[in-house]
């Protein structure tokens, strides 16, 4: 039985990384890239969406007026802006936000914004989707939302590893151990 060399127990764990990261889905908080305001009806918005471990959330909004920030339920139901969890804006109003456990994460926005709706609550399932439920007769269907550009991510990311596989395979045929 052969050993591993190093080379290929690096290309195992090269492509165990990028599986991973083809997992994870880029969500537009709001449905698009400068929708954190206080026009949207994110609770609408959230509810339509589907948010699994390793998910990132992409908050885009004016960072003079703005801000993101992660609350505790208390926190969300209340508007409390101080005594947050963790400030996410980073100062751009293009910030990103990696769900890293199975839980439920609140965001809000400071100086009473949240009091016109910028708050969203966040549930991070295991990663599979339940079967799709219809509406009820007295809902609307939920408008179609521009939710990630992940399709595209992971196809590039499945392109990437195809061909770093097939250069591998390529150049260990001229490689002698």
């Amino acid at each position: 039985m052969e050993i591993l060399s190093l080379k290929k127990m690096v290309l195992i764990i090269m492509m165990m990384v990028l599986l991973n990261i083809v997992k994870s889905e880029l969500h537009y908080v709001g449905g698009d890239k400068t929708s954190w305001g206080p026009k949207v009806n994110l609770t609408e918005w959230s509810s339509h969406e589907h948010f699994h471990l390793d998910d990132w959330l992409y908050f885009g909004y004016d960072r003079h007026m703005f801000n993101v920030l992660e609350v505790n339920k208390t926190s969300y139901e209340n508007c409390i802006d101080t005594g947050f969890i963790k400030n996410i804006s980073r100062g751009a109003g293009r910030d990103v936000f990696q769900l890293k456990e199975m839980k439920t994460y609140y965001f809000l926005t400071g100086g009473g914004y949240c009091w016109q709706g910028m708050k969203v609550a966040v549930d991070v399932t295991d990663g599979v989707d339940g079967p799709a439920s219809s509406p009820s007769p007295g809902n609307a269907a939920p408008a179609p939302s521009p939710t990630s550009d992940a399709s595209g991510i992971q196809f590039n990311q499945i392109l990437l590893l195809f061909i770093f596989a097939l250069m591998w395979g390529v150049s260990s045929n001229y490689i002698s151990y």
